[in-house]
C-alpha cells in the first residue's frame, strides 16, 4: 500500500464487495485486505462464475463476513446436507442494503452489468444490488471487444445515468493476449472509490487547491537545487479531500506520488512554475492547503551545458535569486470565504516560526513539524505535527500515519 493511501479512519463503516467471473477475480482478496486495514467491515458475494476462479474460503480467511454465494441454501431444512451458512438466510439478498455504507462490484463482468442495467434479480449478487438504495461502484473487467460492444456501452451509460459510478477499465494486454481497454482498473482506484463511497461527503461542493512535493531549480544542464520532500503528506491531504467529496486541484512537484483520476493533477518542476499554476487556480478555490516544500531561492543558471569540474579547479560560486512566495502572495489575496492552511518544516524554533508565518502569510492555520526525526518529516510514512489556528493555542498531535494527519486537517476544514 502506498503510504499516502493507508487510511485507518473507517472503523464502524461497512462495505460489501461483489465478485464476478473474471481472471481479475484474483485481485479481489487484495481489496478486502486493504479495506480491512482501513478499518472497514467487509462482506462479500461471489457469483457462480466467480467461484470457478476463487473460493469463498479465501475471503473468509481474510476476515470478510458474511460471504454469500448462491441465492438459496444447498440442502433441505433439517436434512444435515450442509452446515449453516449465510446462504441459509432467506433475507440475505437484502442484507447489504440494510447494513452496508458502500457497495462495490469488482471485477464486474459484462453479464453482471447487463443484469444491473435491466434490473434483474436472478442471482444473489444482482438481487443484493437491486435492493441496495445507494450508489454502486462498478469496476468492469473483460475482453476489449466485449467492453467496446455497443450493448455493453449502452449498459454502462444506463448505469451512469442512474447515478452509479463506473470505474473504467485500463488499457493494455488482457489475459486473452489481446491489447486494448478491458483490464481491471488500477487496484488503488478501486480501493479509493470504495473508501469514497463509505465516507461522509462533508466537503462536497468545496474546491480546494493543494500544493505538494519538492521543487527543482536548474543550475546547469544536468544539475538542480532541491530538497528531500516526497510529497506524501500533500498527496494524503489531496486524497482525503477527494474521499470526502471535494473538487481537488493538486499542483505537484517532481516525483510526487500517484493520485486517483478524480483529482485534477497539475505537474510542475520549479518554484516559478508552481507559483504560476497555483496563482492561476486560486481565485476559483474555496481553500488552499500548501504542503509543498518550495525552494525559497533559485540558483542563477551557469548555462545550458554541463558545468565541467575542469573549469573550476579552484572552486566556483553559484549566485541565487529569491523565488516568489506562494503562501504569502495567495494568503494576502485571500477573499472572504477562502481558507488558507500553510505548512512549516523546521529543524528548530518551530513554535516561533509557526506564529510568525500565521501572521505574516495571512493564513488561517499552520501545520508545523520538526524534520530530521525517524517518525516525522521528509520521506517518513508518519508525522508528528503541531497545529496553530488563528485565534487559538498550539495543539500537538501524536505520531500518526500521514493519511490520518491529513484526515484531521480535513476535519478542521469541514468545520469552517
Amino acid at each position: 500500500m502506498d503510504a499516502h493511501l493507508a487510511f485507518t479512519r473507517f472503523t464502524g463503516r461497512r462495505l460489501h464487495l461483489g465478485v464476478c467471473g473474471s481472471i481479475a477475480a484474483y485481485k479481489a482478496p487484495d481489496f478486502v485486505r486493504m479495506w480491512r486495514d482501513a478499518g472497514l467491515d467487509v462482506g462479500v458475494t461471489l457469483t457462480d462464475a466467480a467461484r470457478r476462479f476463487i473460493t469463498p474460503l479465501t475471503f473468509a480467511a481474510l476476515g470478510a463476513s458474511p460471504v454469500f454465494t448462491t441465492m438459496f441454501a444447498g440442502g433441505q431444512p433439517g436434512d444435515g446436507a450442509s452446515p449453516p451458512s449465510p446462504d441459509d438466510d432467506v433475507f440475505g439478498h437484502l442484507m447489504p442494503g440494510q447494513s452496508a455504507h458502500a457497495f462495490v462490484i469488482a471485477p464486474a463482468s459484462a453479464s453482471a452489468m447487463a443484469r444491473l442495467a435491466c434490473g434483474l434479480a436472478d442471482d444473489m449478487l444482482s438481487a443484493q444490488a437491486l435492493a441496495f438504495p445507494g450508489q454502486l461502484i462498478i469496476a468492469p473487467a473483460m475482453n476489449p471487444k466485449m467492453w467496446a460492444n455497443p450493448a455493453t456501452q449502452d449498459n454502462v451509460d444506463t448505469l451512469r445515468r442512474r447515478g452509479h459510478v463506473v470505474v473504467e477499465p485500463g488499457c493494455g494486454r488482457t489475459a486473452c493476449m489481446e491489447e486494448g481497454q478491458g483490464r481491471l482498473a488500477d487496484p488503488r482506484d478501486v480501493y479509493l472509490h470504495g473508501l469514497r463511497a463509505a465516507s461522509a461527503q462533508d466537503m462536497q461542493g468545496r474546491r480546494v487547491l493543494v500544493t505538494l512535493g519538492p521543487t527543482r531549480e536548474q543550475w546547469d544542464g544536468v544539475r538542480y537545487w532541491t530538497n528531500p520532500s516526497s510529497g506524501t503528506m500533500g498527496a494524503a491531504v489531496a486524497v482525503a479531500l477527494w474521499l470526502r467529496g471535494a473538487e481537488v486541484h493538486a499542483v505537484c512537484g517532481p516525483g510526487s506520488p500517484w493520485l486517483p483520476m478524480g483529482i485534477a493533477r497539475h505537474d510542475v518542476t520549479g518554484a516559478r512554475q508552481m507559483f504560476d499554476a497555483a496563482d492561476a487556480l486560486w481565485n476559483a478555490m474555496d481553500a488552499g492547503v500548501f504542503t509543498a516544500a518550495v525552494a525559497d531561492f533559485s540558483p542563477v543558471p551557469l548555462g545550458a551545458e554541463k558545468f565541467k569540474k575542469a573549469d573550476a579547479r579552484d572552486g566556483f560560486s553559484v549566485a541565487f535569486t529569491p523565488n516568489p512566495d506562494i503562501l504569502v502572495t495567495l494568503g494576502t489575496r485571500k477573499r472572504d470565504g477562502q481558507t488558507v492552511v500553510g505548512f512549516a518544516a523546521e529543524t528548530s524554533g518551530l513554535a516561533e516560526s509557526m506564529a510568525r508565518k500565521l501572521a505574516a502569510k495571512n493564513a488561517d492555520m499552520i501545520v508545523g513539524n520538526l524534520v530530521g526525526g525517524v517518525d516525522a518529516g521528509f520521506g517518513s510514512a508518519t508525522n508528528r505535527v503541531t497545529v496553530l489556528a488563528k485565534g487559538g493555542e498550539p495543539e500537538e498531535w501524536p505520531v500518526l500515519p500521514k493519511p490520518d494527519v491529513a484526515w484531521r486537517i480535513v476535519d478542521w476544514l469541514a468545520r469552517r
